[in-house]
């Protein structure tokens, strides 16, 4: 495998190659191929790291919000399902040194083994040049979804103040259906004002669909 063409896509040149293939090394590989190392010791580091810097720009930009709020704002953003969609960005399943049993699984799409390699790679990058290397590369992926999931609490906490206006009113939500594979699936839900729908969305978490539905509806009582 040309990890030339890795580094590449990463816009990163790794002084110490082996430690690069190390981080895209699957532990089916190194069993199958006899090799002492995989990634999976770099993976427990890159998974602090990026938990480091997710902290660290999460603290710096959200200065009036509480611990609390930081917590669950970080743990939406470095979960399997986000690091699996940043980990699509780079086609990095493409790039893993996979045995031939677990690809002939779908090992390359599957979300644990990719977003593993995605924070082995992390790991790699604090190793072969420092915080400075590793942090602009982790932003460059969660700036977007810090953006995107901390707007999610605006829609909701906004529906709930609105219908508090009137005594008596509540809200619910309820799924109404999915699609789409199990690694990329899309989320419908709806909200209901005493019962009534009053909003609809989608989105690729069932929290997203129900804040699109919340946004839904918020469009309509707000006119």
């Amino acid at each position: 495998m040309d990890l030339s063409a890795f580094e590449q896509v990463i816009g990163y040149d790794f002084k110490d190659k082996e430690l690069l293939k190390r981080a895209l090394t699957h532990s089916s590989y190194a069993n199958e191929n006899k090799l002492p190392h995989d990634n999976e010791r770099l993976e427990f580091l890159g998974d602090s790291v990026l938990g480091f810097v997710t902290a660290e720009y999460l603290f710096e930009e959200f200065k009036n919000r509480p611990e609390g709020a930081l917590t669950k704002l970080r743990a939406a953003v470095v979960c399997e399902k986000s690091l699996f969609k940043f980990s699509e960005k780079i086609n990095l399943g493409e790039f893993i040194f996979m045995g031939r049993g677990e690809e002939h699984t779908g090992g390359r799409n599957r979300p644990s083994i990719v977003s593993d390699a995605f924070e082995a790679v992390i790991a790699a990058m604090y190793l072969d040049g420092g915080i400075d290397v590793a942090r602009p590369y982790v932003l460059g992926f969660i700036k977007e979804a810090v953006k995107r999931e901390a707007s999610f609490k605006d829609n909701k906490s906004l529906l709930q103040e609105e219908i508090q206006k009137e005594k008596g009113n509540t809200l619910s939500y309820e799924e109404i259906g999915e699609f789409g594979p199990d690694h990329d699936k899309t989320f419908k839900f709806v909200v209901k004002l005493n019962g009534q729908i009053v909003g609809t969305g989608e989105g690729r978490t069932k929290k997203e669909a129900e804040q699109a539905a919340a946004g839904n509806a918020l469009l309509k009582i707000q006119k």
